[in-house]
């Protein structure tokens, strides 16, 4: 048969050449055509996801293997068309290799671009920022007059893994581990100097405790001290007034006696004692005339006392030794003793 029939997707860009010329073009079209003077040209527009692995050399001389994919879509799908085959067959195959290679220039431009980036940065650095190389990566490949010429979009530039030589991914492991040792080594110091420094400042609330205690106790003593003092000046107040009252009270009978013995005070005692009450009495008068004559026992050469005389005088001791008890002692006379002759 010599008449054909094309039936497009929506994400299918065909163009109808008829004698060197785009006779219909679009994405989604349906038409009849005629086979032996037709070339139909398909271009897929929808996005493709194109999987890549770049074996690079960091700044730091260390090869690195960075695999991930790559996601792209046509945007002009007529200059594509003129830079490469997407003729097909009345079957609906392409004619020839080429959409092929297009994912493959992709690939190539983007693997230029991360060379650079990857070259620019230590070992570290591309493993630990993965993020920092895909955006300068996409930010190129979109720059890329390469890419452009094609009339292609990169939507993505996506890195799954980045993976240093065995050997150096060891070494890497071996210095990471050390360091998270000494992390923890550090943690482990920081968490005893924390008790430590915990347990200093609970020693020190102790003994801050312990100086207001102690502080406490020497204002209660300092209050019981002053509490005493105030008691014992008040006693000391209390004595000299009490002292004072008893100066004043002995003052007082003092004035009294004086006042009493002021009118006898020029009076002769021996006349005082025999106008007292105890002046009638024959025995003190006899006790006062032997005290004259003891004052004046120098003039006297001889003197004869009977024993009748001093037993009068004197009350009999009792006992035995005499036979005449004689004259009992008058009452009050607590001063006169009882005497004997002759006990002598």
């Amino acid at each position: 048969m010599f008449f054909g029939y094309m039936k497009s997707t929506p994400t299918t860009y065909v163009m109808q050449y008829r004698d060197g010329e785009v006779v219909r073009e679009g994405a989604g079209l349906s038409f009849l055509y005629w086979k032996p003077a037709t070339t139909l040209v398909a271009v897929p527009l929808s996005s493709a996801d194109v999987p890549f692995a770049f074996n690079e050399v960091t700044r730091d001389f260390q090869p690195v293997t960075i695999q991930g994919q790559l996601t792209y879509r046509v945007e002009d799908a007529r200059r594509l068309a003129g830079l490469l085959d997407y003729s097909i067959t009345p079957a609906g195959r392409h004619r020839s290799d080429d959409p092929e290679k297009l994912s493959d220039r992709l690939v190539q431009a983007a693997q230029v671009r991360a060379r650079a980036v990857v070259q620019s940065l230590s070992l570290r650095e591309v493993l630990v920022q993965s993020d920092m190389l895909e955006a300068r990566v996409l930010a190129a490949l979109a720059e890329a007059e390469s890419v452009k010429a094609l009339g292609v979009h990169v939507m993505a530039f996506s890195v799954l893994s980045i993976q240093p030589t065995p050997e150096m991914a060891r070494a890497l492991e071996a210095a990471a581990r050390e360091g998270l040792q000494r992390e923890a080594d550090e943690a482990i110091y920081a968490r005893r100097n924390a008790a430590v420094e915990q347990e200093r400042r609970i020693k020190e609330s102790e003994l801050a405790t312990e100086l207001v205690v102690e502080e406490r106790q020497r204002q209660i003593r300092e209050a019981k001290m002053a509490a005493d003092i105030a008691v014992e000046e008040q006693r000391a107040a209390l004595m000299e007034r009490w002292v004072q009252n008893e100066r004043q009270s002995a003052d007082a009978r003092a004035y009294a006696l004086e006042k009493t013995l002021e009118p006898v005070k020029n009076v002769d005692w021996k006349t005082l004692l025999a106008t007292s009450a105890n002046g009638a009495d024959p025995a003190l008068h006899i006790a006062l005339a032997f005290r004259e004559m003891g004052e004046n026992a120098q003039r006297i050469g001889e003197l004869n006392v009977s024993p009748d005389l001093l037993r009068s005088l004197l009350p009999a001791a009792s006992g035995p030794r005499g036979n005449n008890p004689g004259p009992a002692p008058k009452p009050g006379r607590p001063d006169v003793h009882n005497f004997d002759p002759r006990d002598r």
